[in-house]
């Protein structure tokens, strides 16, 4: 494929802005024993202390430390050949990362969306109070899939002769999504009475879906043989023909548009180059669909109606972009739609003009049609190279297997 002009300056961008971003990072003092602190205040960019609550360096995030391993992970291995010092300071902070999350999940068997400052799992409550939170027990979360994703790519860079260990727990979060033991909403108690509330979204098999394209690459696709499945129910219940978006809940008329466009990216992370084309165009559709849906004023709203395509959110998220960048990269690489391309184009805009800080290398959290808000998606802590990272990461293969990466190697002397 043609390697265009847009896609060669965005590959510069993104090697920039995730080299930026994992320098800003490893230059935080760690939380700790050497827990990762991205525990900043996106607009005003001060750090939170301890009268922030729970915003506060006395409370740590199993999402955002499950995340920002297999962030670590994945950039070292990238920037080994290009940027051998900063890869050699995010394996250092890798293994010190890994040592501490695979003794928490060796305690509990499982990961808790937020810790106290003993590390016991609370209930971190949106009126800012917390709580013990009750032990797991054979309930899933998201905790568990972000961390044991961490575990698994840190596994395959530093621990090979653990990675069996992880990825044989894989199945367990398989059949928890499946029979209903999986619970969204980790501000509730970990039981029975919170499943039972709860809508059948697809969240839970987007997220974990994510783990399809990290097996392939680290040589262990026999552990993905969910993803196939997963897409498929989704496709199968969530979609919906006329407005080619995905429902949250089959029969409903709330979309998540970025929730869909994640889940179109992980898809096209793992699928083999010669994938069912009726379901390439399917999930191609899903990308194109939601991003015309869901862009209004500087980003992606958080929700948007299937009936009208209404807005049901004054609020853009700034992870959605990043992930739109991803989903349209890869999927672009399969189809060359132009289309596609134009996708790309308004979300790396959209993305670098509005919510991309440059100095320091960081990304409001949102936005409304105001300007940067303090509102906060999902957890205080800001983005380690995930969302953003891995996102633009993506993106930047997609670019170099178009001969990006050549003018890449000549510029940085590698």
């Amino acid at each position: 494929m043609t390697l265009f002009p847009f896609v060669a300056e965005a590959h510069r961008t993104y090697v920039e802005a995730n080299a930026g971003c994992l320098e800003w990072l490893l230059h935080r003092p760690a939380l700790g024993p050497g827990f990762l602190n991205s525990k900043q205040n996106s607009i005003t960019l001060a750090d939170y202390g301890s009268v922030d609550g729970l915003r506060g360096p006395g409370y740590t995030y199993g999402w955002i430390q499950g995340r920002g391993l297999e962030a670590l992970a994945t950039h070292a291995e990238y920037f080994t050949s290009s940027r051998p010092d900063l890869a050699a300071r995010a394996d250092a902070a890798g293994r010190r990362l890994y040592a501490l999350l695979a003794d928490l999940w060796a305690r509990d068997g499982h990961a808790y969306f937020c810790y106290d400052a003993d590390m016991q799992p609370i209930i971190a409550g949106s009126d800012g109070n917390a709580g013990p939170q009750a032990p797991a027990g054979d309930i899933h979360t998201y905790s568990d899939i972000f961390v044991l994703k961490g575990l698994i790519a840190a596994a395959a860079r530093y621990d090979r002769s653990s990675l069996d260990c992880y990825v044989a727990q894989l199945p367990e979060l398989v059949a928890a999504i499946e029979s209903g033991r999986f619970l969204m909403n980790e501000r509730l108690p970990l039981d029975a009475a919170a499943l039972s509330t709860q809508e059948d979204d697809f969240g839970p098999r987007m997220i974990l879906l994510g783990a399809a394209g990290m097996l392939h690459r680290i040589d262990r696709p026999d552990a993905a043989g969910f993803a196939n499945r997963f897409v498929a129910h989704v496709l199968n219940r969530h979609f919906g023909p006329a407005s080619g978006l995905l429902r949250n809940v089959p029969g409903g008329d709330v979309s998540n548009v970025g929730h869909g466009i994640e889940l179109v990216g992980f898809a096209f992370d793992y699928l083999p180059a010669d994938a069912d084309a009726a379901l390439v165009q399917q999930l191609e559709t899903v990308l194109v669909s939601s991003f015309n849906a869901g862009f209004h004023g500087p980003g992606l709203r958080l929700a948007v109606s299937v009936a009208t395509g209404a807005p049901q959110s004054p609020y853009c998220p700034w992870w959605s972009l990043p992930e739109t960048i991803r989903a349209a990269a890869l999927c672009f690489e399969r189809t060359g739609n132009p289309q596609v391309l134009e996708v790309w184009r308004k979300a790396h805009a959209a993305f670098f003009s509005w919510f991309w800080r440059g100095e320091p290398p960081l990304a409001y959290q949102t936005r409304t049609d105001e300007g940067p808000v303090d509102f906060v998606p999902a957890t205080p802590d800001l983005d380690p190279g995930y969302h953003t990272g891995l996102s633009l990461l993506a993106a930047i293969q997609v670019a170099e297997r178009m001969g990006a990466g050549q003018s890449l190697r000549s510029n940085t002397g590698a």
